[in-house]
């Protein structure tokens, strides 16, 4: 197995581990997120049952409210009511006693009593009922009655009728409700499997609506600011609201999210009890709960997926680094032999006097002096990199006209570039702005961005210099027609060692290091400036760096450092010169 398919398996190794550990974190998480959502689920969803088997309660409370009188009835014996009320004109003690604690409970508005062979509904206004009396301890025969006895009579008659047609029936009573009216109460002959009459009970449905709900649903439900429940009790004919927890909440069946009708043989048939949850505290402290797991898991999730990513990508970029310094001791080792040996040779010949034209001297004397420039070139880079890297890199800042710095260095190497067969053009719309600028710094950095151009440029073989400014800076842009950089590379071009690979491009056949334009952006950076790359792939690239401007006009900018003037360079830079605003 080769080196390259051992380092390919190594990496796509590292990534598979990668994502098993994301998706290790993802399905954990995942996991206890919908446990935290089921548990909150769970609880709210308890919670809410419990109030609704409430309502079951209040039910059962107000129904045994209403039959507690009128217990132990079914253990009394019925048989001689009909002998004892022709003979006495009234009714057994046993059920005077009933009828007499019945007549207590202020549930009931009145108590009657009608025998089976008396028929209320097809006799009319003519027939005699009685009505219990409760000061005297006896029933009263009257003709004037409320026409609702006879409803009542009607439906337990009915439904006593059918219970009889059970042979194993063997209760001696049987009752019913009207709704809210009235509960009525068919006594039965068991011995014989015959009705012997009917005890009608009148509800006060006042006192059922403004002294029972109100005390029971503030009892269970509290206040709705409190419970953060509403329940209101509901007339569904009607649509009125009889009673309810709390006033100040005004019904509306959107909110409503529990219905239920009071059960119990026709027991308040009308009504209905509706239940709203607004806010309970036991769900906001659910919720609040679930809030604060989440955001703890959340933290730890994101914190245990950082640490993973940053360990795979520092892994990831120390492994490149180490490739691109490899690489890079490799390189610099053949680009230091190769101008060493060319200076050796050119050396030898020239001492051992093989060379003795004098035109071959200068070919001879031309070959080392490039090659010394050239391996000069490269340790001084090498040296760039080393003072940054160690913190040595001081900078000797001075009030600079940055049109005169960049101006210089096109003079200084006007032979350089025109060698090169380059057309220079020189645009400066700001020629007196000045910078805190370290001239030796800024010249490493023009001239690292020139020769990026000219090794990146082939056939169309142009710069464009221009200075301009704004309110608070001065700006350098260095413009080539060269290859251009793509857009996925543009991010990482500053990193040391990083070289553009590509095997469709010319970069993969120019000689370097990676470490030119790292150097200049360190250098911008300590003179305080900015860097920006503007770059179309196929078309050119620029480079436009700024700096803050000296606002002190009081300023005297510090003198250029010039070497010998060129009148012919000057004339064509002051020739594509212009001056803008």
């Amino acid at each position: 197995m080769t080196k390259n398919m051992k380092i390919l398996r190594n990496r796509g190794f590292r990534w598979i581990l990668l994502m098993c550990g994301l998706l290790a974190i993802i399905a954990l998480t995942g996991m206890n997120v919908l446990s935290l959502y089921d548990l909150r689920d769970r609880m709210v969803e308890n919670e809410q049952d419990r109030r609704i088997d409430q309502l079951d309660e209040i039910n059962d409370n107000v129904m045994y409210q209403i039959l507690q009188p009128l217990r132990g009835l079914h253990r009394l014996e019925l048989e001689p009511i009909n002998s004892t009320l022709e003979q006495t004109g009234n009714l057994p003690n046993n059920i005077t006693q009933v009828l007499a604690r019945s007549s207590q409970s202020p549930f009931f508005d009145g108590i009657y009593y009608t025998p089976e062979s008396t028929d209320l509904c097809a006799d009319g206004r003519n027939t005699t009922v009685y009505k219990f009396d409760p000061t005297e301890n006896k029933i009263n025969s009257i003709s004037d009655y409320p026409e609702l006895i006879c409803d009542g009579i009607g439906l337990v008659r009915t439904k006593t009728k059918i219970q009889l047609n059970d042979l194993n029936y063997r209760w001696n009573n049987d009752w019913e409700f009207d709704t809210h009216r009235s509960l009525n109460i068919g006594l039965i002959n068991v011995s014989e499997s015959r009705m012997l009459g009917y005890i009608t009970l009148l509800l006060d449905k006042d006192y059922i609506i403004n002294e029972v709900f109100p005390p029971i649903l503030t009892n269970y439900f509290k206040d709705s600011d409190e419970s953060g429940i509403a329940v209101w009790v509901r007339s569904w004919p009607g649509g009125d609201i009889l009673a309810t927890n709390d006033p100040d909440i005004e019904y509306d069946s959107d909110i409503v999210d529990h219905r239920m009708g009071f059960s119990g043989s026709g027991f308040f048939d009308n009504w209905s009890i509706h239940m709203a949850f607004l806010k309970s505290p036991v769900t906001t402290t659910y919720n609040a709960t679930l809030v604060k797991n989440l955001v703890v898991l959340g933290v730890a999730m994101l914190f245990l997926t950082g640490a993973l990513l940053f360990m795979f990508f520092t892994a990831q970029r120390e492994r490149q680094l180490a490739q691109r310094q490899a690489s890079f001791l490799a390189n610099v080792t053949h680009e230091l032999k190769t101008p060493l040996a060319v200076m050796q040779a050119a050396g030898e010949n020239i001492s051992d006097g093989r060379v003795t034209e004098g035109k071959r001297l200068k070919q001879y004397g031309e070959h080392i002096h490039n090659e010394s420039i050239r391996l000069r070139s490269m340790i001084e880079k090498l040296l760039d990199v080393a003072r940054v890297d160690s913190g040595q890199n001081s900078i000797k800042s001075a009030p600079y006209c940055v049109y005169d710095l960049l101006k210089n260095y096109l003079v200084e190497n006007r032979e350089y570039i025109e060698n090169k067969g380059f057309e220079v053009e020189f645009i400066a719309s700001d020629k007196s702005s000045l910078a805190m600028l370290d001239s030796d710094n800024f010249e490493t950095i023009v001239s690292n961005l020139t020769e990026n151009a000219i090794k990146y440029s082939s056939e169309d073989k142009y710069f464009k210099f221009q200075v301009s400014s704004d309110k608070g800076h001065v700006f350098v842009s260095i413009t080539d027609r060269g290859i251009g950089i793509r857009k996925r590379d543009q991010r990482n071009i500053f990193k040391k060692f990083y070289r553009v690979e590509d095997s469709d491009s010319m970069s993969n056949k120019v000689k370097g290091h990676g470490l030119g334009l790292s150097i200049v952006k360190n250098m911008v950076d300590m003179n305080g400036g900015d860097i920006e790359v503007s770059s179309t792939f196929g078309e050119g690239t620029t480079f436009i760096l700024s700096f803050p401007k000296l606002e002190n006009e009081n300023v005297d900018p510090a003198p250029v450092q010039k070497t010998e003037d060129t009148a012919s360079l000057n004339q064509k830079i002051e020739k594509h010169t212009e001056h803008v605003g």
